[in-house]
Order: C-alpha cells, then sequence, then structure tokens
C-alpha cells in the first residue's frame, strides 16, 4: 500500500510524480497531451476562480469525438481533446472567449444536443450571471440573470438537468439553488416567490407570474454557499454539498429530502455518486473523504490521506468492478497477473450492470458477488488520492468468504492513548472515554465474535486491510484512528486542529469579493455550533464508530492546488490553478499517444 508516508521529506515532498502503480498496472502522465492557455505560462493565480474541466462527445465519425473546455482566469477555453491518441494542438482552439469584469466560475456540456456541428454549453459567472454559448458556432444564444435581479452571488455550479434539453440548475454562493428554462426569459422585475414546500433547513419555492419566466423554482439550502450538488446517475435524486458542513439528498422532482450528513469539521466542498446511485462520496475542509449510503442513510467510511481542504472526489467508472465469487475478491499477485486475471480494463459494462448484480450480491439464492469501488479525490494539498471501497466495508455484517473476527487489537506502536480493545468494547464506552477505541458493533449491526483470533499474517492488498496490521478487523483498522491522532475526539484539540488548519492552507475557494467571504465567516461560526451537537450521532459518527481508509495511491501531482479529477475511458485527467489541464493514461494505453509536440503559437481570442 502506496500511503502518504511513502512521499518522505525533505526534496521528495517536493517532487512532482508522473507515474504512479495501481494493481491494474501503471498509469502515466502524457506530457504531449497537456491543454492550458496557448502560451503556456502558469497562470498567476491569486482571487481567481478555480479553473474547472468539462467534457462532450460530439459523435462525429471520425473517431476523435471528444471536446473540453476549460476556464482560466478571465479567458474560456474549448478544444477538440485528442485525449491518449494524439498530442494537444495549443495553437488551435476552436474558441477563445474573455471576458471583462467578471471571470467564469463553472461549465457544463449537453450531452443530449451535442453535434459535430453544434453544442450546448452554460457557463457560470462570479457575478452571478449564466450565458449559453455554442462554441463550435462561436454564438451566444442567451444570458440569464443578466441584471442580477434573481441573485447577485458568485455561480457555484451549474448543470444541465439529466435527460432535458432545457432544463438546467444553478446554485450560487448565496446558498440559493434555481430551475431555469432556456425558452423563458428572466423578466425586467425581480422574481416574486411562493412557497411550494419547507423542510428541515431547506425551502422550495415557485416563481409567480402571469407568463413563463425564470426561474422555475428557487430552492434555500442550509446555511452559507452551497458549494456544489451532483444529480444521481438515474437523475432523480440531487445531492448538495454547502459550507455549513451538511450533504442533503433530495429527491429532485418531489424537492423532499431524503437524508442528511454532517462532515466532521468545516464545510462541504465536493460530492459525487458511485456509478450505480448506491453510495455518495463528499469532502470538504475536514481533509477527509466521507463515504455515505444513500439506501440506509448513514456514513459507512471515511478517508484520511490529504493535508489540506478536498476540492474534488470522483468515481472511476471504469475500474470500479462487480465480480462473481469464483473470481478473487482481492488478490496479491504481480499487477500484471491481477490485471490478466480481473480484467479491470473492461469496467465500464461491469459498472453499467453494478446495480443489479448487487442486489444479487444480497440475494440468498445467487452466488456471492465480490464487490470493488474505485473513486478518487485531489485537494489543496497538490495531492491526488485513489481509493479502493470494498466488501468489508460495504457489507460488513454478512459472512465473507475467508475466514475473520469481529476483534479489534490496537497496534503496539500506536499513540499512548491507544490500547488492546476487543470486540466487546461498546461504541458508548469508547466515546465517553474519549480513547481512540474501536468498534464494530455500530457498522455491522451485531456484536458476535467476542472470541479474540487473529486473522492469517499474509492478508490480500487492499487499502480498508493494511499489511501492517496482522491482527485486525475487516470493517475496521485501529491502526488508522491511532495515525488520525491529530483529529481528536476532544473538543479542545479539534478547535485548536481546525484553526491552525485555516491559518495554515489557502481558502482558494473563496472569491475575492467581500459579501462571499462575509457568508463564509457567518456559517462557520454555524458549523462550530452545529458540529458539538452533531458529533457522535449518525449524522456524524466519532472517528472510531466508522472504518478509517486509507488511500490506494496518494501522490503530489501539481505545484498549485488541485481543481478538476475527472475519469475517462482510456485516461484520467487533473487540473490545477496554473492553468494546466493533464492527461494519465490508464494501464496499456500510453502507447497510443504519437510522438509529435506541442505547437505554441497563440491564436487571438474574440473578447466578450
Amino acid at each position: 500500500m502506496q500511503t502518504m508516508a511513502a512521499e518522505g521529506g525533505g526534496k521528495e515532498t517536493n517532487e512532482i510524480k508522473t507515474q504512479f502503480t495501481t494493481r491494474e498496472g501503471v498509469y502515466k502522465l502524457l506530457t504531449h497531451s497537456e491543454y492550458s492557455r496557448p502560451n503556456r505560462v502558469p497562470f498567476n493565480s491569486q482571487g481567481s476562480n478555480p479553473v474547472k474541466v468539462s467534457f462532450v462527445n460530439v459523435n462525429d465519425q471520425s473517431g476523435n469525438g471528444d471536446r473540453i473546455c476549460f476556464n482560466v482566469g478571465r479567458e474560456l477555453y474549448f478544444y477538440i481533446y485528442k485525449g491518449v491518441r494524439k498530442a494537444a494542438d495549443l495553437s488551435k482552439p476552436i474558441d477563445k472567449r474573455i471576458y471583462k469584469g467578471t471571470q467564469p466560475t463553472c461549465h457544463d456540456f449537453n450531452p443530449l444536443t451535442a453535434t459535430a456541428d453544434s453544442v450546448s454549453l452554460l457557463v457560470g459567472f462570479s457575478a452571478g450571471q449564466v450565458q449559453l454559448i455554442d462554441p463550435i458556432k462561436k454564438e451566444t444564444s442567451k444570458l440569464f440573470n443578466e441584471e442580477r435581479l434573481i441573485d447577485k452571488s458568485r455561480v457555484t455550479c451549474v448543470r444541465w438537468v439529466p435527460g432535458s434539453e432545457s432544463l438546467f440548475l444553478v446554485a450560487h454562493s448565496s446558498g440559493s439553488m434555481y430551475l431555469y428554462n432556456v425558452e423563458n426569459t428572466c423578466g425586467t422585475t425581480p422574481p416574486n416567490y411562493q412557497l411550494l414546500k419547507q423542510g428541515e433547513n431547506y425551502a422550495v419555492h415557485t416563481c409567480k407570474s402571469k407568463s413563463a419566466r425564470n426561474p422555475l423554482l428557487r430552492w434555500t439550502v442550509g446555511e452559507g454557499a452551497l458549494n456544489e450538488f451532483a444529480f444521481s446517475p438515474d437523475g432523480k435524486f440531487l445531492a448538495c454539498a454547502s459550507q455549513d458542513g451538511f450533504l442533503r439528498v433530495f429527491g429532485f422532482d418531489a424537492a423532499e429530502l431524503h437524508g442528511t450528513m454532517k462532515s466532521y469539521f468545516g464545510g462541504l466542498l465536493c460530492v459525487c455518486w458511485s456509478p450505480d446511485g448506491q453510495y455518495i462520496v463528499a469532502g470538504g475542509e475536514d481533509d477527509l473523504v466521507t463515504v455515505w449510503s444513500f439506501s440506509d442513510c448513514r456514513v459507512i467510511a471515511r478517508g484520511h490521506g490529504h493535508k489540506s481542504w478536498v476540492s474534488v472526489v470522483a468515481f472511476d467508472h471504469c475500474t470500479t468492478s462487480v465480480e462473481d465469487s469464483d473470481l478473487p475478491a482481492e488478490f496479491s499477485g504481480s499487477d500484471e497477473e491481477y490485471h490478466e486475471q480481473t480484467n479491470f480494463g473492461v469496467g465500464r459494462d461491469r459498472a453499467n450492470s453494478a446495480q443489479s448484480r448487487l442486489s444479487k450480491r444480497n440475494s440468498t439464492d445467487g452466488r456471492p458477488v465480490s464487490v470493488t469501488y474505485r473513486f478518487g479525490s485531489v485537494g489543496q494539498d497538490t495531492q491526488m488520492c485513489l481509493w479502493d471501497l470494498t466488501e468489508d466495508i460495504l457489507f460488513p455484517h454478512l459472512p465473507l468468504s475467508r475466514t475473520r473476527t469481529h476483534t479489534n487489537v490496537m497496534s503496539a506502536t500506536s499513540s499512548p492513548a491507544a490500547g488492546t480493545v476487543t470486540a466487546a468494547t461498546t461504541t458508548a464506552a469508547a466515546a465517553s472515554s474519549g480513547t481512540n477505541g474501536s468498534n464494530t458493533g455500530s457498522t455491522s449491526g451485531n456484536n458476535s465474535g467476542n472470541t479474540t483470533n487473529s486473522l492469517p499474517a499474509t492478508l490480500p492488498r487492499s487499502n480498508s486491510l493494511p499489511h501492517s496490521n496482522p491482527q485486525g478487523d475487516s470493517t475496521f483498522i485501529a491502526t488508522g484512528v491511532s495515525k488520525f491522532a491529530t483529529l481528536s475526539l476532544h473538543d479542545s484539540r479539534k478547535d485548536r486542529h481546525e484553526k491552525d488548519h485555516k491559518r495554515n492552507h489557502s481558502m482558494g475557494h473563496i472569491n475575492s469579493k467581500s459579501s462571499d467571504k462575509l457568508n463564509q465567516l457567518s456559517s462557520s461560526r454555524t458549523a462550530k455550533a452545529d458540529a458539538a451537537k452533531t458529533l457522535g450521532t449518525t449524522l456524524c459518527p466519532r472517528m472510531e464508530e466508522v472504518p478509517l481508509l486509507e488511500p490506494l495511491v496518494c501522490k503530489k501531482i501539481a505545484h498549485e492546488r488541485l481543481t478538476v479529477l475527472i475519469f475517462l475511458e482510456d485516461c484520467l485527467v487533473t487540473a490545477c490553478q496554473e492553468g494546466f489541464v493533464c492527461t494519465w493514461a490508464r494501464p496499456g494505453k500510453v502507447g497510443l499517444l504519437s510522438s509529435q509536440s506541442h505547437t505554441a503559437t497563440p491564436p487571438r481570442g474574440t473578447v466578450v
């Protein structure tokens, strides 16, 4: 296993990694497939909005149908994306726009309407407007919230509603979301609203008007900024990550709250769904990635690997796998042997059928199914982490193929507070003592296994079963808690850690405008008060109450904070605040790239 410690210290700390190895093989950075501003000069990112990347496939007959859009400062670029096939030609953007008085903050393509001759691209801005453009035809068709009568705050997230050619949803740093129809105007007066539905810390209003106008709906969610939202794969549910630290999941059409989760501390900045819609991962200012079960409405695991705020989380639909029991759940051989045996390269089909096969995993008459979800995260610490969410975390209450016990043994090399704890130790006892003890009853639903037995000395490789602890529980690794002692359950330590953390790391996602900063400070005070109430509840379990994952891979891959992580079929894409968009070839895909070099003649851009 490769963890934070593997990065070492001194000179190694600042070394940028250009490749990394997982069980399916070696991922390599393709230097010839780097996208940026045409002059390739690093962007001065101070005070600017995060670099974001959007993709769309226009389904042309040439086999080169991918298109990429990214924003850098006041600039917006639209290129043909050649990925692992050919080197990037930065001298020929299809479209380039430079904006005055405002900056693009986010964007999204509509995959339903995309053709080789036309694409519909939504762009959100720091002053609150939303623009609909066609970068192929070089047209600007509409501008929404032009007079800022609907919302004056920064656009934080914009998405087309899945399955719709005309509806889109926009979130703002005010904490509001608005549903728009591209066919409607925004009117010349501020909208009048009527309450449609209200619940705990959220409300939905309709727009009262004699004629059809935007917005169709206004959602007010939580306290402070709404940093990101994500639709479920079937488009029926909406997950919202807010600055007040809450994840809220809504039924989108009915506007009903399905479930909530609270960060360990600080705001939540990012959120994503598993390919089958069964799990949600969120990241934020607590440096953690938190895995939440949609069906059980509870936290099932946390991951610790980042040293600063987590800015993006994303599932890898190609590597997420569902295997029948006659294939090994985990493999201890070489990378090549593992690749041959499990055939990770064709994970897309498995991901698409994951939901039906997961139901088979829970049935009693079908053969058991081994499940592994792969997801990734990038953060302001310039590091990328990859995580495996395995069946011992997902199904701790079900019997596994190997002999395992529900006994936790703290490592002798752990912190002084650590001790030997058996499965008979309850959550309440661990919580009341404030010790970094272990608990399986709260996650597995049973307290069986009071007999102390040992696992085999050699365990299959898994981020949830590190080699360093040969005596441990399949649902929780006690050594992970001792390593995470900086996030103690004592309030005084937690508060001190939070203060140090916020003093030592940049607030890169916050706009320079004072109104946004005031909103952040106000929500921070509210979040501290809420944290004391929710810690130890199902909204926010204590650290020892849920499994603590360690990253499969954790690598420094940039000099500036990372803002993008996207998994594609033959590569993954990252971007940093300097404005460089990098392509990492999946194992076996690196040979597809030709050796042609960049050309760097800057084109003339359109000033908008």
